[in-house]
């Protein structure tokens, strides 16, 4: 197939980790990965930007391993935001159709989109997005693309995603400083559905679960949209800190065991397995059941699908998700967690990692890739739209209008 010549960047800052994906757009909206880089995320604390410098440090750390593989510098990148700042809210917009013969057109759609996004917000929070769920022409419901269609009035039905301003603006000055322009903010769930969730599942009705670090985010899609998100306080982070508590071991030496021996389930370990337990101090390391290390993660994990079934129950979504619960997120790769969210949530539950890439897939077909190849893709599949401008643009997209218009002025 053929190829755009220019490369799109996906720059996950996690609490974690920091992931860059650098991929050469392919027609249709696909993408050929062509470079990968990760390191150790510094400076995040769920979502947010604590500590300024050491943020840049692990962004030009990741960004630098990405550019060495891809033999490309990397100049502008679609970065995911993600925290409990985030919220969506459902909102409603109603506009007269213009024109003679009452055809819907391309800019009667911006109206309602306008019209919809016209609501309250704090001052210090900025919409980021406006995603449609469904149109309305005059009586009838359930439209995807009302454009062509004829009738005196539309409707539409949006989700509006907003986050904090200052929290926001510390994630773009910290990309800035490490030298890479901000091409836009993302939503990480949106992303992360972008790469891992099937249309059919999209439509049926489907809850996408991703476990980070320090936060667990939920998303929820009916009928092709978004229709609810949410953010819960508790992550991977939190179970690496149970198991430092409970077996008395430094944080790295326990993540470590994390992601080695670490099942969600304990009755899935057998009772004669042992690891190997490093002690604090430099003390003589120990052996340990595996048992002892599930029974102390299993409670934290129960922990968090508990509130997540008390989200969806609390937003009415519980029973709309026909085509179950997808997990992804790096705290997706534990063992037993599947059975776990069985268990909890009472519908099935598959782990997902992206798919139908080309290039260097291998690198980044894992859960805890999901987010950083969504952004890629969103960007690829946004840049090959044609460019729409809102009639109420974000604060960000006003002053990158500017800066480029200026730039053409002089040049």
């Amino acid at each position: 197939m053929a190829r755009l010549s220019t490369h799109v960047v996906g720059l996950d800052i996690g609490t974690t980790k920091v992931c860059v994906l650098i991929a050469e757009p392919r027609e249709g909206g696909a993408i050929d990965v062509v470079g990968c880089g990760s390191a150790p995320s510094r400076g995040m604390r769920k979502g947010v930007v604590v500590n300024l410098d050491a943020c840049v440090a692990s962004i030009k750390q990741a960004i630098e391993e990405a550019e060495l593989m891809a033999g490309a510098a990397v100049e502008k990148a679609w970065v995911g935001v993600a925290g409990p700042h985030v919220r969506g809210l459902n909102s409603r917009g109603v506009v007269a159709v213009s024109g003679r013969d009452h055809e819907v057109s391309r800019e009667d759609v911006q109206r309602v989109l306008s019209a919809a996004r016209a609501v309250n917000i704090p001052p210090d929070r900025e919409i980021f997005h406006v995603l449609p769920q469904e149109y309305m022409v005059d009586d009838q419901d359930g439209i995807h693309d009302p454009v062509g269609m004829t009738g005196a009035k539309l409707q539409a039905n949006v989700h509006i995603v907003t986050a904090s301003v200052s929290a926001a603006q510390n994630l773009v000055n910290s990309v800035n400083r490490a030298g890479v322009e901000v091409e836009a903010m993302v939503l990480e769930q949106l992303a992360a559905a972008d790469a891992v969730l099937s249309a059919d599942e999209k439509e049926m009705g489907t809850a996408l679960i991703d476990i980070g670090g320090g936060t667990t985010d939920l998303v929820v899609f009916e009928r092709g949209a978004i229709r609810h998100l949410a953010v819960l306080p508790t992550g991977g982070e939190h179970v690496t800190n149970d198991i430092a508590v409970g077996l008395r071991t430094p944080i790295p030496e326990a993540e470590r065991i994390k992601k080695k021996h670490g099942c969600a389930l304990a009755s899935l370990v057998d009772d004669e397995e042992t690891i190997e337990v490093p002690s604090v101090g430099g003390r003589k390391a120990r052996l340990l059941s595996r048992q002892i290390l599930s029974e102390i993660i299993q409670p934290r994990v129960e922990e968090i699908f508990s509130l997540i079934a008390e989200e969806l129950a609390r937003s009415a979504f519980d029973r709309s998700i026909h085509a179950g619960v997808v997990l992804t997120g790096g705290g997706a790769m534990l063992e037993g967690i599947q059975e776990i969210a069985e268990d909890a949530l009472d519908v099935p539950v598959r782990r997902a990692a992206p798919i139908d890439l080309g290039g260097l897939a291998d690198s980044v077909s894992t859960p805890a890739h999901s987010t950083v190849v969504g952004l890629a893709l969103y960007g690829a599949r946004q840049r090959a739209r044609p460019p729409v401008r809102p009639a109420y643009p974000s604060l960000f997209f006003r002053v990158s209008d500017a800066v480029r218009t200026w730039f053409g002025e002089l040049f």
